[in-house]
């Protein structure tokens, strides 16, 4: 089997879908390779990335390469889980094996085999919401 692009992918130039590989629907791939058996399968951004293996990305999750005034890199090692909606900020790797849980921001190298999961705590406000409701209603 060969490597696949879905309908609306967008390959922009020096992207390499190995073996087996996979961008999906509505994925952007920019300066990447993306490695044997490796799968982008909807609604994401990655660029400037190289990719190992085995990896899947989560669906809503972008390679954050651009700060203004500098491309940067993101590594991803092989056989690394990257949970959805996920920005890796670059420049910033992760190891083999790794996992990374849905809705996080890495901002720092993931070492191999490690989870990586960062989220702030929920917050609940009971109430909260109707009182604003009102407050609004009192302005019209």
């Amino acid at each position: 089997m060969t490597s696949t692009a879905g309908p609306r992918a967008y390959l922009r130039g020096h992207t390499h879908l190995c073996s087996h590989a996979k961008a999906g629907t509505h994925v952007e791939l920019k300066n990447s390779t993306v490695g044997e058996g490796s799968k982008v399968p909807h609604l994401s951004y990655i660029g400037d990335c190289q990719m190992g293996t085995d990896v899947n990305v989560g669906g809503g999750s972008i390679t954050c390469n651009y700060d203004g005034k500098h491309k940067s890199r993101t590594t991803i090692g092989d056989h690394v889980f990257i949970g959805s909606d996920t920005m890796m900020v670059a420049p910033v790797s992760i190891g083999d094996n790794a996992l990374v849980g849905a809705s996080s921001c890495i901002t720092h190298d993931v070492p191999a085999g490690a989870l990586a999961l960062e989220r702030s705590q929920q917050t609940i406000k009971e109430g909260w919401a109707t009182g604003y409701w009102k407050r609004l209603e009192k302005e019209d």
